[in-house]
């Protein structure tokens, strides 16, 4: 037995509330300027063009940015990295916060991409090193699965209140306290385990491959969201992120030190967690946007009701992941959970089908509940898994490739589901001239047609799941990961 595992961090659940409250604050951000964008249009004077690319300027940077931060946690310590990532994400925060124009706050929006870049890969793998135990790494990540799957939720909500009461500059203020408390906890309470051996050099070739080839992906794909998907500069975008991503994939297979070792991506529970966890947040994003296009625009509901009615959803997963997803890790493989849980939310998705312009909120809560308590339950060992069987000099860059596949998956979902659901309301509207056009009815038609989609996608990463991933139950899958310090300790 190690060090470590006879001896666990006295003060690990601490550090568990630190890591988590930060992590909060990358989740929280990548909604909570959605609703206060218009606000923020107002006050500052800019186009509509301008409000997509407040948006796109942090998910460029996050996306193409993860690999790299990873891989720089191993290189120079997750709790270096985790503190620069607090104090780079709140001075970014600030200056968005005092923006004068749309230069300087998308400088602080790329900016916050950046350091949130560094630091989500950061946070996730400290948990990973920090929790060994089966039981409690089973609980650990439960707490951390919710605060994940719940972000962008509680992200709508606190958007909602911070605009209407306040103005929409605290949408990016918010995050200065929350980044300190982060820093006093890292400072104070939070341990890095170090990693054996000489330090290797940064394999600067790879990292700018794949930086480039994840920033040409997710730009692509927001260009065909804006542009359409037979844009010129939307197919050279996805060609060229193709391009880049091959040469990187060739380039790391050679080198000794690369910036992420393929054995990272080949196991098979890895590659099955990380796959399966893209294709359920392409129906996620998909389902976010689509219900606050539905509350706002056809039931009329104020930003601030918009946020209070996605509530059911993130108490829903954060009941999955905490209770159920940790409960049912000891009794079941991680693949027959994940399989289960997305097939639930499948169920809670398929119910969005149903959904009229004059659909009571039951129905709406009914499928919330349902959603977010399977994803909740799948996203818990999904984001366990992908560090699994993974070394601490390559906790890093393990946990980014979870994060990567949020990202492109938000991506890809954004914009596949938005061109869907755009195309399938211009169809009704095309069929149904002869009689009183009605937008809003259009609106809903297009809607269901997406969450079909959205259906389909839960569906395979079910399969995925149930197929590739053949990791035992907790209480062995996780010894390989807690006997991990022995190799450094």
């Amino acid at each position: 037995m190690s060090a470590t595992s006879a001896h666990p961090h006295p003060r690990r659940w601490a550090a568990l509330l630190f890591i988590s409250i930060a992590q909060l604050m990358v989740f929280l951000d990548s909604a909570i300027m959605n609703i206060a964008l218009p606000s923020a249009q107002d006050a500052l004077h800019f186009s509509d063009g301008g409000r997509q690319w407040v948006i796109t300027a942090y998910g460029l940077a996050f996306g193409g940015l993860l690999i790299l931060g990873g891989r720089l946690s191993d290189l120079l310590g997750r709790k270096r990295t985790f503190t620069i990532g607090l104090v780079g994400f709140a001075l970014a925060s600030a200056l968005g916060g005092a923006a004068t124009n749309l230069g300087v706050l998308l400088t602080a929006r790329a900016g916050q991409g950046v350091f949130g870049a560094l630091l989500a890969p950061s946070a996730l793998a400290l948990i990973s090193l920090t929790f060994t135990d089966p039981k409690e790494r089973a609980k650990a990540f439960g707490i951390f699965g919710a605060i994940a799957t719940a972000g962008g939720a509680l992200g709508l909500l606190l958007g909602g209140v911070l605009t209407q009461y306040l103005n929409w500059r605290w949408s990016m203020l918010v995050n200065i306290p929350i980044a300190v408390i982060g820093i006093v906890g890292a400072i104070t309470v939070i341990q890095d385990i170090p990693t054996e051996g000489k330090r290797t050099r940064l394999d600067v070739p790879g990292a700018i491959l794949a930086t480039l080839g994840l920033v040409a992906l997710v730009f692509g794909f927001a260009e065909a969201e804006s542009l359409g998907w037979d844009s010129g500069l939307t197919i050279t975008m996805l060609i060229a992120s193709v391009i880049l991503l091959v040469a990187f994939v060739i380039l790391e297979g050679k080198l000794k030190s690369p910036l992420l070792p393929l054995h990272i991506l080949t196991e098979r529970n890895r590659a099955g967690a990380y796959l399966s966890v893209a294709l359920a947040v392409i129906s996620m994003f998909g389902m976010f946007l689509f219900l606050s296009y539905y509350l706002q625009l056809v039931k009329g509901y104020s930003p601030i009701e918009t946020g209070v009615a996605f509530l059911p959803l993130a108490a829903a997963q954060a009941f999955g992941s905490m209770v159920l997803g940790t409960r049912l890790t000891g009794r079941m493989r991680p693949g027959l959970l994940m399989s289960g849980g997305y097939l639930v939310t499948a169920i809670g998705v398929l119910l969005l089908v149903l959904l009229r312009e004059d659909s009571s909120y039951a129905l709406l809560a009914v499928a919330e509940i349902i959603t977010g308590l399977g994803i909740g339950t799948a996203f818990m060992p999904s984001m366990s898994l992908g560090t699994h069987g993974v070394g601490p000099e390559h906790a890093g860059v393990a946990s980014a490739m979870v994060g990567a596949s949020q990202q492109v998956g938000g991506s890809v979902g954004t914009a596949l589901l938005n061109t869907i659901a755009a195309s399938s309301s211009a169809t009704y509207l095309l069929s149904h001239t002869h009689g009183k056009t009605n937008t809003n009815a259009a609106l809903v038609h297009g809607f269901s047609t997406a969450y079909w989609w959205a259906v389909g996608f839960l569906v395979l990463s079910a399969l995925i799941s149930l197929v590739a991933v053949n990791a035992p139950r907790s209480s062995h899958h996780t010894t390989e990961t807690a006997k991990v310090p022995e190799m450094v300790i």
